[in-house]
């Protein structure tokens, strides 16, 4: 769909005024991926905590983006999200290839971190769901408090690596309900995170839900993080894929490429508009 470049300055300047409204979105293989940086994102959470709404984030590297085009609940659960940040330095790329003017992504880790240091401060309460196991969660917990003095974790699940039931379901929204959590944490992956965030959203009285993938490894200690130089440079997936080949071969190899040429098309058409002028939403 053809649309007017709206740069970042322009979108924080916009809505300085009301940090509960989400920033605008771009277009990226049909996934509204949210203008913002950082300190934006933080700013919608404590807006949204403060007055009590309801609103779930999803961080979206190329591998969300392409798998929303296999997955129609899953697309439905990113399209349907408060705000889909960039979590991948490509996706970055492919926003400003668009006439935009970001800086730098939202990575998911780096997002608990940040807004875990903030909360530290402001009182902010978090409950964490998700983890490789019950031990798991407890590290990360652990940490977490140690990095962050005054942090308050109030609560943790580490779900079983199958469907839960309806009665568990029911236990769960009722523990993290009477943890009175202001941000739940999600770290169960792709495309499980989305798809949780979207049917719970309802039920959690929480404001904030946040899926954030690997973050509760790294944090845990559980997995190294990819140096910084290969992280700015787009190359996280490749230090990863060292890290983990069985389990993460098929996704880079699939997705990768499909994400290059998809957008290759997508930028293709964006160039023909220019041409013509055509400048309309």
């Amino acid at each position: 769909m053809p649309f007017s470049p709206a740069p970042i300055d322009d979108a924080r300047a916009a809505l300085a005024g009301d940090p509960a409204l989400p920033p605008p979105t771009v277009d990226v293989l049909g996934v509204p991926l949210a203008l913002t940086d950082y300190e934006r994102t933080m700013d919608w959470m404590d807006a949204t905590i403060q007055q009590q709404g309801k609103g779930y984030i999803c961080v979206a590297a190329t591998h969300t983006v392409v798998a929303t085009q296999d997955d129609p609940e899953l697309r439905a659960a990113v399209c349907n999200a408060s705000l889909v940040v960039p979590d991948g330095q490509p996706v970055v790329w492919a926003m400003n290839a668009l006439g935009h003017d970001l800086t730098n992504r939202v990575y998911g880790p780096d997002l608990m971190a940040k807004f875990c240091e903030r909360s530290a401060l402001t009182g902010a309460r978090m409950f964490l769901y998700g983890g490789r196991n019950q031990g798991a969660l407890v590290q990360l917990a652990l940490n977490l408090r140690r990095r962050f003095d005054g942090l308050q974790v109030v609560g943790g699940y580490s779900p079983p690596f199958r469907t839960l039931s309806d009665e568990e379901i029911d236990a769960v929204v009722a523990e993290i309900n009477h943890a009175k959590p202001d941000v739940v944490w999600v770290g169960i992956g792709v495309p499980k995170q989305e798809k949780w965030m979207a049917a719970l959203r309802d039920r959690i009285d929480a404001p904030v839900l946040v899926g954030v993938g690997a973050a509760f490894d790294f944090h845990a200690g559980l997995i190294p993080q990819a140096p910084a130089w290969m992280q700015s440079a787009g190359l996280e997936w490749l230090f990863r894929l060292s890290k983990e080949p069985r389990r993460l071969w098929k996704r880079y190899l699939t997705y990768n490429p499909r994400f290059v040429f998809g957008f290759a098309r997508q930028y293709a058409r964006h160039r023909r508009r220019l041409a013509r002028g055509d400048f309309a939403s």
